[in-house]
């Protein structure tokens, strides 16, 4: 006779019986597994980003202040922190974090571009506004005096490898020629004035005074980095601008 006569398993063993709560703390520590497994990628993530960020911060000052040729990969990993494979993990190569820093300053000069007042009572008010704007920046942005005194020395050829768009400028022309477009209207602008030759005089009249500004005080003796000095010099950029635009224009004659 066979032993599983009668025996609906026929004659093999059922398995056990699971019950409810079993499978509720299974659930609930497959679910708590998959929580710790998220919450430890964010924070590997968080991690790296905030160590790549330190990086290029680390950077921004070493080759401001030493230039291209000066910055030495050694001294970021010392400041930044890091291992030297974990620089180069991230950036390849002293030149492509160089064009990173690079990407990274003309991004937040397009950004603050962008944050500028376009709210103004008058095309006059508006042009007296680029003019301290443009000035402002410059003044705030040592380092990035330093980036492109660097990359002008190299004839702009690193950033000539990079992926900065040309674009982040059409904002701000696109400002500007509507300043233009307005004050010829309202004649108090002369006609045909090209863009970006305005903006390029006016971000030099800034640009020079700033980073030359301790060369020029002690051959001049004169305190340029005054607040009041600058005061008198943004005045003078503005007035240069406005005479520049008035001349020829119909509410002038």
């Amino acid at each position: 006779m066979r032993s599983g006569i009668g025996d609906p398993s026929g004659g093999r063993h059922a398995p056990p019986a699971v019950s409810k709560s079993s499978l509720t703390s299974a659930g609930k520590s497959s679910k708590s597994s998959t929580a710790k497994s998220g919450r430890s990628a964010n924070v590997e993530a968080r991690t790296a980003s905030n160590a790549r960020q330190r990086i290029l911060d680390v950077a921004t000052k070493e080759f401001s202040a030493k230039g291209y040729d000066g910055a030495r990969v050694d001294d970021i990993m010392r400041h930044s922190k890091v291992s030297k494979n974990l620089i180069y993990h991230y950036f390849g190569s002293k030149e492509e974090l160089f064009i990173k820093v690079l990407e990274s300053a003309y991004s937040g000069m397009h950004e603050y571009q962008m944050s500028w007042p376009l709210d103004v009572s008058s095309p006059i008010d508006g042009i007296r506004k680029l003019v301290q704007s443009t000035f402002k920046y410059w003044k705030e942005s040592p380092e990035f005096i330093g980036l492109l005194n660097s990359e002008n020395f190299h004839k702009g050829r690193h950033l000539r490898k990079s992926k900065l768009s040309k674009a982040g400028y059409s904002g701000l022309l696109g400002h500007i020629s509507d300043l233009l477009r307005k004050g010829n209207k309202s004649g108090d602008f002369r006609p045909n004035v090209d863009p970006i030759e305005l903006y390029i005089s006016i971000s030099a009249l800034a640009y020079h005074y700033l980073s030359n500004r301790y060369t020029l005080s002690y051959l001049m003796d004169r305190k340029l980095s005054s607040e009041s000095e600058m005061k008198v010099r943004i005045k003078h950029i503005e007035d240069l601008i406005l005479g520049y635009l008035r001349y020829g224009a119909p509410c002038s004659r």
